[in-house]
């Protein structure tokens, strides 16, 4: 089924056709038909799905039908957004705001904004005080501007929760219901988020009216253009050949490698930029003019390996990722799915990669339980590990998160740690 079946406007099918989209995915099926209604919606879809484009092109659809009514400038509607996109962390609202520019290149005068935290306040009044149709904004800096009445949102007609989930896991719930109460009553919403159990479900039934649920690939999805990968090894030293051999084969393209701490991301990426390859750490210690320079150097091909901790890589789409590798396990099985969906992406194939130590068996249990595969265990010639992995906790049983990469050896805060650019 075309995208042009789904009712979206020639601009914007024009667009997505430039783009390379031709047909839609499968939460987009579900999802763009019942936004375009005005329905609110529940949608839980997994990383990679598509569900950014699923809520962006019936943010455009609404500012089309602005363009052409032109009922803003006749009532004398404040300058303010006519969509809001609220996301847990800068690099995924930046992320939207491109999705929203590339979608949106064909809607004349088409004005996109970010509001996020990190960064100078002097362009961000700038924008909110000029004309805006689409503003994408993390909930903490968001609310500091409509505290000092710089946020003007009383035009705002629809409503975005994107990975409500992880908003809600890194504190931001009173923000949020803050940041909703300024926003008209009539709005349209939409929550997006890999589940809604617990408080997830609770927003979703304080802020939405009789939403349609769309729930597409759940975290048990069989990640069909991802091979998984598992490599037991002995100790720090063995993990680290592992990741030097892994990441000198021919077929990585481009890879990300996950740290536990920001820490281990600055250690490891000096470590690797030290033995020659092209190299940046990212993550949310870093100053955002950097950030945004190491994820322009991903996005142009400068760099070949991404060290990152799970917050800073959230919301990355970049087609040439042909490997995830674990360097250190996540602290939430849920991370664990949003880690290997950066792979795999737009058609490719990708392939997913943990390096675990002994002490790391009970979470590789409670992951595979989790997403309710197997993680299929390999060797590499000459680096066969010598010791068996430990027992593995029953399921039943909590443990505390592991400890990052290096448990306490390696360098960690290294001389020259947390250089943009290496190799």
């Amino acid at each position: 089924m075309p995208f042009v079946s789904l009712g979206l406007s020639e601009p914007l099918t024009r667009a997505l056709a430039t783009a390379g989209y031709d047909t839609p995915t499968p939460v987009q099926l579900q999802a763009i038909p019942a936004a375009l209604e005005g329905r609110d919606l529940m949608v839980a879809s997994h990383t990679g799905s598509g569900k950014t484009a699923a809520y962006m092109l019936p943010a455009l659809m609404r500012v089309l039908a602005a363009r052409q009514s032109a009922e803003r400038r006749a009532r004398g509607v404040a300058s303010g957004p006519r969509a809001l996109v609220l996301t847990p962390t800068r690099e995924l609202a930046m992320q939207v705001a491109k999705a929203a520019t590339d979608y949106g290149r064909h809607v004349q005068g088409l004005r996109v904004a970010t509001v996020v935290g990190g960064v100078p306040y002097g362009a961000q009044l700038k924008a909110l005080r000029g004309p805006l149709d689409i503003l994408v904004a993390t909930p903490g800096r968001l609310l500091d501007h409509l505290g000092s009445g710089k946020a003007v949102l009383q035009g705002v007609e629809l409503l975005v929760l994107d990975e409500a989930d992880r908003m809600l896991d890194m504190g931001f719930i009173d923000d949020i219901r803050q940041i909703a109460a300024a926003l008209p009553a009539q709005r349209q919403t939409l929550l997006l988020s890999a589940t809604f159990d617990g408080e997830a479900g609770s927003l979703a039934r304080e802020l939405l009216r009789e939403p349609q649920r769309v729930a597409v690939d759940a975290h048990t999805e069989a990640h069909g253009d991802i091979e998984q990968r598992l490599h037991w090894a002995d100790d720090l030293q063995h993990k680290n050949k592992l990741l030097e051999h892994i990441l000198t084969e021919r077929s990585v393209e481009q890879a990300i490698v996950f740290t536990s701490t920001q820490r281990d991301a600055d250690w490891l990426a000096d470590h690797l930029a030290d033995i020659g390859h092209a190299v940046a750490s990212l993550h949310g210690g870093m100053p955002q003019g950097r950030r945004n320079r190491v994820l322009q150097g991903l996005r142009q091909r400068r760099l070949r390996v991404l060290v990152a901790t799970d917050v800073a890589a959230r919301g990355i789409d970049v087609p040439t990722i042909s490997h995830v590798i674990n360097y250190g396990l996540p602290m939430k099985v849920e991370d664990y799915v949003h880690r290997i969906g950066r792979t795999g992406r737009a058609g490719r194939s990708g392939l997913a990669v943990t390096l675990a130590e002994r002490r790391d068996a009970g979470m590789v249990h409670r992951i595979q339980r989790y997403t309710e595969q197997s993680i299929p265990p390999a060797v590499i010639a000459g680096l066969e590990p010598q010791r068996k992995p430990e027992a593995a906790r029953p399921a039943h049983r909590r443990a505390g998160p592991p400890r990052g990469g290096f448990g306490g050896r390696g360098r960690p805060g290294s001389p020259g740690a947390g250089r943009p650019h290496r190799g």
